[in-house]
Order: C-alpha cells, then sequence, then structure tokens
C-alpha cells in the first residue's frame, strides 16, 4: 500500500509539473503571437496593392500579393534630389556615429557614477534618474537654440551630438556596473593598474550584457531619427525624413508607406537578433562573485 500511495504521489506531482509547463508554453506562445503580429501585419501591407489597402473590414492576408509597393518606393528615391544611396550613407554614417559614440560615453561615465567616490555623486545620479522621466520633445527648443548658437545646423554634428547623451543608456551601464565587486577593482588597483585601464580592461569585459542591450537600444533609436527641425540641406537628410516626405504625397503613396516601414524594419530586427544572441550567451556563461 505504501509503494501504491508513492507512486501515485508521483504521478500527481508529474502530472502537476507536466501542467504547469504546458501552461507556460502556452502563455509564452500567445505573448509570442502578440508580439509577432506588428511586423506580420507590416510586411501584409506592404505586399498588398493600393486598393486593398483600404477594404473594410481589413484582411490579414493580401488576397494578390504584389511587390509593386517596393518597386514604386524606389521609384519615388530615385527621382528625388539627390541619389539614393546618398541618403542610405546619411542614415548608416549617423547610426554607427551614434551607436559607437553613445556606448563609449555611457560606459566611461557610469563608471565613475558607480566606482568612484567624490562629492555631488548622488546628486548627479538623482538627476540622471529623474531626466528618464522627461522625453526628447521638450528639449527640442531649448536643443534648436544650442544648435544654432554653435552653427550647427545643416550639419551632421546636428543629428549626432544630441543623440550621444542618453539618460536610460547611462542607467543601465550604471546599474550593471554597480553589481561589480569592489574587490577586482581594488586588486587592479594594487597591481598598479590607472582607472582607465580598470575601466576598460577590467569592467568592460564583464559588462557585455549591458553593453549589447545599450548597443541595440542606441542603433534603433539612431536608426529612426529624423532631424528634420534641425537639417533643411537635402544632401544631409536621413531615410527617415525621406520616407516620411514619401508617405505624405497622398493615398497614392500608401503603399510606398507601407513598403518604407518594412524597409526601415529589417536593420534593427538585424541587430537585434545579433546583440540578442551575444547577450544570452554571456549572460548564461557569467557570473561574479565577491
Amino acid at each position: 500500500m505504501t509503494e501504491v500511495k508513492r507512486m501515485k504521489a508521483s504521478s500527481k506531482q508529474a502530472g502537476k509539473k507536466i501542467g504547469g509547463t504546458v501552461g507556460i508554453f502556452v502563455f509564452l506562445l500567445v505573448l509570442g503571437l502578440f508580439m509577432v503580429l506588428p511586423i506580420y501585419l507590416a510586411i501584409v501591407m506592404s505586399i498588398k496593392p493600393v486598393q486593398e489597402l483600404f477594404i473594410f473590414p481589413p484582411k490579414l492576408y493580401a488576397i494578390n500579393p504584389t511587390l509593386d509597393n517596393f518597386r514604386d518606393m524606389f521609384s519615388v528615391m530615385s527621382e528625388m534630389w539627390v541619389p539614393f544611396s546618398r541618403y542610405v550613407f546619411n542614415s548608416v554614417f549617423v547610426t554607427v556615429t551614434v551607436t559607437v559614440a553613445q556606448c563609449i560615453v555611457a560606459s566611461m561615465a557610469a563608471f565613475v557614477l558607480a566606482k568612484c567616490r567624490f562629492p555631488g555623486s548622488k546628486v548627479i545620479n538623482s538627476i540622471i534618474v529623474v531626466s528618464l522621466l522627461y522625453t526628447s520633445n521638450v528639449i527640442y527648443i531649448m536643443q534648436y537654440i544650442v544648435m544654432a548658437k554653435l552653427n550647427m545646423i545643416n550639419t551632421y554634428w546636428a543629428l549626432i551630438l544630441p543623440s550621444i547623451a542618453s539618460p536610460m543608456g547611462l542607467f543601465l551601464m550604471r546599474q550593471s556596473m554597480s553589481t561589480m565587486p569592489d574587490a577586482m577593482i581594488e586588486a587592479a588597483k594594487v597591481d598598479g593598474a590607472n582607472m582607465f585601464t580598470i575601466c576598460w580592461k577590467i569592467v568592460m569585459p564583464n559588462q557585455k550584457p549591458a553593453l549589447m542591450t545599450l548597443i541595440i537600444f542606441a542603433f534603433q533609436a539612431a536608426w529612426n531619427i529624423q532631424g528634420g527641425t534641425l537639417v533643411y540641406n537635402e544632401a544631409l537628410k536621413t531615410l527617415p525624413t525621406v520616407v516620411q516626405q514619401a508617405a505624405m504625397a497622398g493615398l497614392a503613396r500608401a503603399g510606398v508607406a507601407a513598403a518604407a516601414a518594412v524597409f526601415m524594419l529589417v536593420p534593427p530586427i538585424v541587430i537585434f537578433m545579433l546583440a540578442q544572441k551575444n547577450v544570452i550567451e554571456t549572460m548564461a556563461h557569467s557570473g561574479i562573485k565577491d
């Protein structure tokens, strides 16, 4: 009888584990479908003919799929005053520069705030937390005045400089570096390492998950920079600005706008997939104990 009771208890526990696993799987599956749905709808809208874009009720599939929207998009872009390749270069140049500069500035500032003790550090940390509450729209006017005083209107600097200082990136890196054991830093100081060496050769190699997360956020934000209020020269405009101009041409360009949305969606997804893999691998193999 005792063996029978044990077998029944173990079978109940196994059933609960299987039921819990199935429930978690179903929940994650539904959540994943909700996340994939906007991407799916964007792709479907981009391959729909113009007459299907305004069917009511809207359909979740294309009746007569076509690639004419993408052809029209490149045709419209090629008729601009500046070659399409120039817009691509502007976006790539601004995005790469902003991403690299933001990672460097955020990492160095976060190291100082997390591991260096100086008067006013707590006040600065509080200011960073408060700055997370404000969006970039709040400082547009002040930003324009500063750029105008520095003669940076209609230059790449007007797009790059305002995006380098990111409160979210600085907060993310500071929180990650705060978990770094002080014993490692003290040991490096005893060995004669200076603060710059400690930051880049000891602390940063252990911050790859946070750094990869920062790269994802920085790239996505930089790729979507428009700068229409700071750059008026056609040769300096980025792809989001030009795509917005093309999409505002009326209902006839609705298909072009849908195709452009998919085109703009590809680079952030690629960077996300590459960086996400590194984040997962690094977090799986990392673990620092004091």
